[in-house]
């Protein structure tokens, strides 16, 4: 008699990550990745919270570019040319230091978006009222929050053929305005008068006051690995994210400069407000009575809306590629039939709307509305980075043979300086973000942002270990076979 094993076969063991089974249509060139990155750090929601700092702002900036962007976007090169796939910074921290970590960085790089959102589209309506709508409630201005959360979200689950539009147009967009804000600023400035005082010493760093705003130069400055979250849809990504890390590298560095700079020549420090600096500073160039700072105002809501769908697009990819192996939750791989992460999408939009009607209903200022959700946000954001930039060093001892088209320059010396200043850093900006050195902690104002940034990670943690105990991960597809569905022009650089 024959006996037949009826028992089913085991799950398969947890593995490093999956892929689609069929490669995705590349459909972003070198100019659309170039593109993808201007208009994910160009923030322009952020040029006035910078120029707030004063005239110091202009050296403050060039010690940040140099001291944090240039070895960040070195170490970031070097990830996203050697590990060209799907998922960018949750496959890179995968690698490095294993699958909880990992998933704990997508929580975290995800839940970030969504819990950001809400400041910017508070700016959003911060430039309506100062243009149509004076004397909005800060209700109102929510709920019109709210709905553009969800237009975001209608737009983040089209093709990226659609969405890349969206992102370029964006980067044009926010460029167009620096340029109008530095240029119209310089030429003001020529015939009245600097609205506050320029000097060689004046633009040098200054401790003083910088404290309470030099976290926002620094969280203006991250943003480099958001598109290699979508490298499987890159046509050359092992030639194109270096080369375009460099291009866009220059001119961001450029136009924060010019912008800043374009912002103080025509307002004096003390009346640069958050939420409606740049309307003022419009009207500033332009006159009140111009339509001009309405058109431009417009062109400043257009690109805060790029900016929420070009961060929505990469994190949620993301968080899908980690769902995908049972890292997050199997509802976040859940695809629209254009391919895109559908409830990663509707999750984000749920999240921020939630986030937005309780401030809506117990926030009435709009300044402080806005700075305590950027501020929340912010701090979850820079936690995936604290591991991201390390995690170079490790994998360059564990992938020691593996094809890298780019390298941190100066050796293991340079590798390290840059990782040290990276890290460092981002470090610091999580400190200021909670406390000011030199003064007693401010428990009103700490307090709060740490029972926010507690309940986001706490919420998260429980969320990994679920996964992770009960998740049943399918079958990896080794970088061998990563290769089989690379890009032809990436072939002879993968292998």
């Amino acid at each position: 008699m024959t006996i037949h094993d009826t028992r089913r076969p085991a799950p398969p063991a947890p593995t490093t990550r999956m892929v689609p089974p069929h490669p995705r249509e590349r459909v972003l060139s070198f100019l659309d990745v170039t593109l993808f990155m201007v208009a994910a750090i160009l923030v322009v929601d952020q040029l006035t919270a910078t120029a707030s700092i004063g005239v110091s702002s202009i050296g403050w900036w060039v010690v940040t570019i140099v001291l944090f962007f240039v070895p960040s976007a070195l170490i970031i090169a070097e990830l996203g040319t050697a590990y060209p796939y799907e998922g960018g910074i949750y496959d890179w921290v995968r690698r490095a230091y294993g699958p909880r970590w990992a998933a704990r960085t997508t929580y975290w790089y995800w839940v970030n978006v969504a819990m950001w959102m809400p400041s910017v589209y508070l700016l959003f309506t911060g430039v309506m009222t100062g243009l149509f709508w004076h004397g909005a409630s800060t209700l109102s201005q929510s709920l019109v929050a709210i709905v553009l959360t969800w237009v975001t979200v209608l737009v983040g689950i089209q093709t990226l053929r659609v969405d890349k539009r969206v992102t370029g147009g964006s980067a044009l967009v926010k460029g167009a305005i620096i340029l109008v804000i530095g240029i119209g600023g310089v030429v003001v400035a020529a015939r009245h008068g600097t609205a506050n005082g320029f000097s060689l010493h004046a633009m040098l760093p200054n401790l003083g006051v910088a404290k309470l705003y030099l976290p926002v130069l620094v969280y203006q400055l991250l943003g480099f690995e958001l598109v290699s979250s979508l490298s499987g849809e890159m046509r050359r990504p092992r030639r194109d994210v270096a080369r375009a890390i460099g291009l866009s590298g220059l001119a961001l560095s450029a136009l924060y400069v010019l912008g800043t700079l374009g912002i103080l020549l025509v307002l004096p420090v003390e009346k640069i407000g958050l939420t409606a600096g740049l309307v003022e500073s419009f009207k500033a160039i332009f006159g009140s009575s111009s339509p001009l700072p309405w058109i431009l105002g417009v062109a400043v809501m257009v690109a805060y809306f790029g900016n929420m769908v070009t961060w929505s697009l990469g994190a949620n990819r993301s968080a899908a590629e980690a769902a995908q192996v049972g890292e997050m939750p199997r509802i976040f791989a859940v695809e629209s039939r254009r391919g895109a992460p559908l409830w990663a999408f509707i999750l984000t939009g749920a999240v921020s709307t939630v986030v937005l009607l309780f401030a809506g209903l117990f926030l009435k200022s709009q300044d402080n509305l806005y700075y305590a959700l950027f501020a929340s946000s912010s701090v979850v954001f820079l936690l995936p980075y604290v591991l991201m930039f390390p995690a170079i060093i490790r994998l360059r001892a564990r992938d020691a043979g593996a094809p890298r088209p780019f390298r941190v320059p100066g050796g293991r010396v340079g590798l390290w300086v840059s990782v040290v200043l990276a890290t460092g850093s981002v470090v610091a900006t999580l400190v200021l973000f909670l406390w000011t050195p030199g003064s007693p902690v401010d428990w009103a104002y700490t307090g709060p942002l740490l029972i926010i940034v507690a309940t986001a990670v706490v919420v998260g943690e429980a969320i990994v270990g679920w996964c992770l105990r009960h998740g049943r991960s399918r079958p990896a597809v080794s970088d061998e076979e990563r290769v089989a569905l690379a890009a032809p022009e990436d072939l002879d650089g993968a292998r």
